[in-house]
């Protein structure tokens, strides 16, 4: 059997032209993408990112439109399960009340062995497709590039 992990995320573009995006690091992997994770048993796509920007920004959201949905391949970096992504474009309901950092990677812990995470808001013009670690979050954020 080969199991498919659904993942959702959210591209949100703030008043300054900034994308959020998120540096993190687990089972030793660090990466580079868009706020989102996976989808819980029983859980539909838009309540998914709705729960997942709340865990992890805590911040309300408003889906606006679908960007992307994996269209190959992709095995997990963590396991033997095929990834597919579904990416939303998505506006902030509150203000981002997160602390945000400037540099790639500045985790507080940096020897945790726990998931760390921290925030980022880059210039729309200045990311680009090759600072994202995953080949769904490059090609939704070339999708995302053409739509705007």
């Amino acid at each position: 059997m080969f199991p498919f992990n659904v993942r959702v995320y959210g591209i949100l573009k703030n008043e300054d032209n900034q994308v959020l995006i998120t540096d993190e690091r687990a089972e030793n992997i660090s990466f580079t993408k868009f706020p989102g994770g996976g989808l819980e048993y029983g859980e539909g796509l838009i309540d998914a990112l709705k729960r997942e920007f709340l865990e992890e920004c805590n911040l309300r959201i408003e889906v606006k439109r679908h960007i992307y949905t994996t269209d190959f391949f992709e095995k997990s970096s963590f396991n033997s399960s095929q990834i597919i992504s579904i990416y939303y474009e998505v506006e902030a309901l509150d203000k981002l009340d997160i602390e945000l950092k400037e540099k790639p990677f500045d985790f507080h812990d940096k020897d945790s062995i726990k998931k760390l995470e921290v925030f980022r808001l880059v210039d729309i013009d200045q990311l680009k497709t090759e600072d994202l670690t995953f080949r769904t979050d490059q090609r939704a954020w070339e999708e995302y590039r053409k739509l705007n």
